[in-house]
């Protein structure tokens, strides 16, 4: 099944690896093209036999509680991207020579020829706000286009979908690209590289390659961050279209083939004729919501990508000024006595709390829940000088707390011994005490939130309604 789109699907054997966003949605597509499904699924729990019962019904066979028995006869094997690449069931299809496919593969293989062409971003941090930037730019040239892929809205559905786009803007997961070795972007974007994931992955090196699968075949440009050198190897490493460019984006003044900030105004150098004495203005910071330093580094990168589709500079100011940010990003929830309480609920891994804590000068940072193995002393020692005192939560917490007694003895900390629904309460009242009138009380936890709150946004919430409660009792 090596090549390109894949027309007749008629009795082939495909086992579809997970049920969920990605794994009935292909199901579903294959079934309906001729395809014998098999899903397969490691739970057996009452939501995925609701959801099982709903496949059967259409034909489809479906396997709880056993996901690592190849089924006999599979041509093909298409995984939820979430599912380990060491599990067994895959051991067994590369084994049998079979390739293995994610969603997005699938999705890319079953795209129509007049399909719209893909600009790709990924990144440890940030991809999701530049990939709904990057489509505001786009619709407000005029283009038909969706934010799609690991935002939540399945690629599968953009692509065999009633709706034409002319282009898409496509989030993408490192697990996504693992399993996506066809995709071949118009031009695609990574925006930096932290660890993460790297239980899954196995490596800082193999995390990295798979990020850099994004650059592969681009046409025009691949877009890398300046200030973060290993998206650079990773563009001078991949192996792409003739004429197809490296082009960098900077918070400092861009060179040749960048794009930069030059007087508080977001500037193009590499889409513009001339680019060695030309540079066109494309937005000022003021047009970007929030004009935190991480947020302008994501306009620049959405900023670049549609100026590679060839969108008028009018476009990016206009789409970005549409813009509004998801809930829990870096969110100004109130300002209480003179001090600002700053919801970054999404700063769930150390390199974007590092990122939140940068965009202000005097901080009283609440921190913890789950660490998934990250180490906080690059953290401590980066963002020292901002720090009036810490509010510490969560189950790792006493690993931050080592790292500032190391690296920020001087500021003072609170560690909250609590999980309870009341601890984030006490996290904002505690913050309060410590904070003075121009401070900023940022919520930007470094750690997953699973340890206390069902998810980031609930986190985010639980601090949003204290801050509200503190406020009502000023």
């Amino acid at each position: 099944m090596g090549g390109g789109q894949v027309t007749d699907w008629q009795g082939r054997h495909v086992t579809v690896a997970g049920l969920g966003v990605s794994g009935i949605p292909a199901a579903k597509a294959l079934h309906e093209r001729g395809a014998i499904v098999t899903v397969v699924n490691d739970g057996d729990d009452a939501r995925a036999r609701e959801q099982a019962a709903g496949l059967e019904a259409l034909g489809i066979t479906v396997r709880l509680g056993d996901g690592a028995t190849l089924p006999q006869g599979t041509e093909l094997v298409v995984t939820a991207p979430g599912w380990k690449p060491d599990k067994p069931l895959f051991a067994a299809a590369r084994a049998a020579g079979l390739e293995i496919w994610g969603d997005v593969e699938l999705a890319w293989r079953l795209r129509g020829p007049d399909a719209a062409p893909w600009l790709a971003v990924t990144g440890t941090n940030g991809k999701t706000t530049t990939t709904q930037m990057l489509a505001s730019i786009l619709k407000a040239a005029g283009l038909r286009t969706a934010a799609v892929g690991n935002i939540g809205v399945s690629l599968l559905d953009a692509v065999l979908g009633a709706e034409r786009y002319d282009v898409l803007a496509v989030e993408l997961s490192s697990y996504q690209l693992h399993w996506a070795p066809s995709l071949r972007a118009h031009s695609a974007a990574v925006l930096n590289l932290a660890p993460d994931h790297l239980d899954w992955h196995g490596s800082m090196e193999a995390y990295a390659a798979d990020k850099g699968r994004v650059y592969e075949g681009n046409r025009v440009a691949c877009v890398y961050n300046v200030a973060d050198k290993a998206t650079e190897d990773l563009v001078r490493e991949a192996d792409v279209e003739e004429g197809c460019r490296a082009v960098g984006f900077t918070l400092g003044t861009p060179g040749p083939s960048q794009l930069g900030v030059v007087e508080g105004i977001l500037v193009d150098r590499a889409f513009v004729e001339d680019r060695h004495k030309n540079a066109q203005e494309l937005a000022e910071i003021s047009d970007v919501d929030p004009p935190a330093p991480h947020n302008i580094a994501n306009a620049l990168a959405a900023a670049a990508l549609a100026r590679a589709f060839g969108v008028p500079a009018a476009a990016v100011r206009d789409g970005l000024r549409a813009f509004t940010p998801d809930a829990h990003r870096i969110a100004h929830v109130a300002e209480v006595d003179g001090v600002a309480y700053v919801d970054d609920s999404k700063a769930t891994n150390t390199h974007a709390a590092e990122a939140s804590l940068a965009a202000y000068e005097s901080i009283v940072w609440i921190a913890g829940g789950l660490a998934k193995g990250a180490a906080f002393d690059e953290l401590v020692v980066k963002s020292a000088k901002r720090l009036r005192g810490a509010v510490l939560i969560g189950a790792d917490r006493a690993l931050i707390r080592e790292a500032l007694a190391r690296h920020a003895p001087e500021v003072p900390v609170v560690d909250l011994d609590r999980t309870d629904t009341g601890a984030m309460l006490q996290a904002v009242q505690e913050a309060k005490r410590l904070a003075a009138p121009g401070d900023t009380v940022l919520l930007a936890p470094a750690c997953a939130s699973m340890d206390m709150f069902t998810n980031y946004n609930k986190r985010g919430d639980a601090f949003a309604e204290a801050v509200r409660e503190l406020g009502a009792g000023t």
